[in-house]
C-alpha cells in the first residue's frame, strides 16, 4: 500500500479544560501557575499540538481576562465558560458544545492542571482513537484517568451526565466496557495541583 493509500485516523480534537478558580489555592487560577517557564495553559495546548490534535478547544473560566492576556495560545479556540465556578462538568459541556459543527470525531479531554501529562500520553490515547463511537482512556496503576477520548457519538450523552466535578465520570462508568484502555503510567504522572501542597511539584524557573 502506498503512503498515500494508507487509511487515515479520524480527527480528534484537543479538549482542554482550564477554568479552574483554584479555591484550595486561594483562589489562584489553574491556568495561570507557573511550570518551567510557561504557564499550566501554555504548556497543555502545546503538547496536545505536539500529540497530533490540529485543533484545540480551549475552555476559560476563572481569570479568563488574565488568560487571554498573558498565555500564548495562538491558534487555538478560547471558549469562555461562565458557569466555571458550577464545576468541571459546566466546562466540559461548554467544550463539547464549541465542537459541534466542526470535522472533529472525537474530543481528547485533558486538565489543565495535570502538568505531569504530556504529549507522550496524549498521542497514545490518540493511536487508539477509531472513530465516533469510541471512548479511550489512559491508565495508570490499574486506575483509569486523563486524557480521556470521547468519540462525537457519546458527546450529547456526557453533556446530559457531566455535573458538579464529576465531568464524565458518570457517564464512563455506565459505559465502562466500552472503554479502550491505554497504559500510560511509563510516560506520565496523573497528580494534581489542588493545594498549597501540590505548588510544590511545580519548577517556576526555566525560558519562557
Amino acid at each position: 500500500m502506498r503512503p498515500d493509500q494508507a487509511p487515515r485516523r479520524p480527527r480528534a480534537a484537543g479538549l482542554l479544560l482550564a477554568a479552574g478558580g483554584g479555591r484550595r489555592l486561594g483562589g489562584r487560577p489553574k491556568a495561570l501557575l507557573r511550570h518551567d517557564g510557561a504557564l499550566l495553559v501554555e504548556r497543555a495546548a502545546r503538547a496536545l499540538r505536539e500529540a497530533g490534535c490540529a485543533r484545540v478547544h480551549v475552555v476559560l473560566g476563572a481569570g479568563a481576562a488574565e488568560v487571554r492576556e498573558r498565555a500564548e495560545l495562538s491558534g487555538c479556540v478560547l471558549v469562555d465558560n461562565p458557569g466555571w465556578a458550577d464545576g468541571m462538568g459546566s466546562s466540559l459541556r461548554a467544550g463539547l458544545r464549541s465542537l459541534a459543527g466542526t470535522d472533529a470525531r472525537g474530543a481528547l479531554v485533558s486538565l489543565v492542571d495535570q502538568p505531569g501529562i504530556g504529549p507522550e500520553a496524549y498521542a497514545r490515547v490518540l493511536d487508539a482513537f477509531t472513530g465516533e463511537t469510541c471512548l479511550v482512556s489512559a491508565v495508570y496503576d490499574g486506575g483509569r484517568g486523563h486524557p480521556v477520548l470521547l468519540g462525537s457519538a457519546h458527546w450529547a450523552g456526557v453533556a446530559e451526565t457531566a455535573r458538579g466535578d464529576r465531568g464524565a465520570r458518570e457517564y464512563l462508568r455506565e459505559h465502562s466496557a466500552e472503554i479502550r484502555l491505554v497504559e500510560c503510567g511509563d510516560v506520565a504522572e496523573a497528580y494534581d495541583i489542588d493545594t498549597a501542597a501540590d505548588l510544590g511539584r511545580l519548577r517556576p524557573g526555566g525560558a519562557h
